[in-house]
């Protein structure tokens, strides 16, 4: 899928993949990332996730990367924030009280950008993204951060041939073959979200599980 298809989704309002809560894992495992106050969280595909609200109210600051304008208008608007926007080579900037929005390709991210992060969450990234991009997006990451720089890594798993993504099943072995090498992966916790999940389960799913991982410093 190309960019056609997210800023489609986000144009005619299929977003059921937006959450309007905080992500139980974020809650439960944030404190894993051991971070200062005031230090810099990454959130890839970020959409308009009210967990980078979260993430500010708990001290952080925060870098979204995110490829649909209406995504990035609409967090600041439906959370009161008032933004400043800059343009920055291929991204659109947005930015109020301490959390900063690019609109652009993830790819495009640089290490300019990435020189304060401190820490990834990485809620629905990678299960954004289909077989051949993700070893990509792994690999682009990993690129622009330092070895110690922790990873908050969330992933569905499903039987496959029931669904066409998004979002695409990524399982425990998927995830340490995607980081081998280069991160020690831990497996957090893992749950069954089916329940929680009807519209995949109207698709035609019987079985999902989401897994958090911690993904740490060799």
């Amino acid at each position: 899928m190309d960019a056609n298809f997210w800023h489609k989704r986000w144009r005619d309002k299929l977003i059921a993949f937006h959450k309007p809560r905080v992500n139980h894992y974020l809650e439960n495992y944030f404190s894993r990332l051991s971070l200062d106050d005031g230090a810099r969280v990454l959130v890839p595909l970020c959409g308009k996730s009210v967990d980078m609200r979260w993430l500010s109210d708990h001290g952080c600051s925060v870098t979204g990367v995110e490829l649909s304008d209406i995504a990035v208008g609409d967090f600041f608007k439906e959370q009161g924030i008032t933004a400043v926007e800059r343009k920055d080579g291929d991204f659109r900037i947005l930015e109020g009280d301490d959390i900063r929005l690019l609109c652009g390709d993830i790819f495009a991210l640089g290490a300019s950008h990435t020189a304060e992060v401190a820490a990834v969450y990485d809620r629905a990234a990678l299960i954004a993204l289909p077989d051949e991009v993700r070893s990509r997006y792994a690999d682009h990451l990993l690129s622009l951060l330092a070895p110690e720089i922790p990873i908050l890594l969330l992933s569905f798993e499903y039987p496959a041939d029931e669904i066409d993504g998004p979002p695409f099943s990524v399982d425990e072995a998927e995830v340490r073959a995607l980081f081998s090498g280069r991160r020690r992966v831990t497996r957090l916790e893992s749950l069954e979200r089916l329940e929680d999940e009807a519209r995949l389960a109207e698709r035609g799913l019987t079985q999902l599980k989401e897994h958090a991982f911690l993904l740490t410093e060799l």
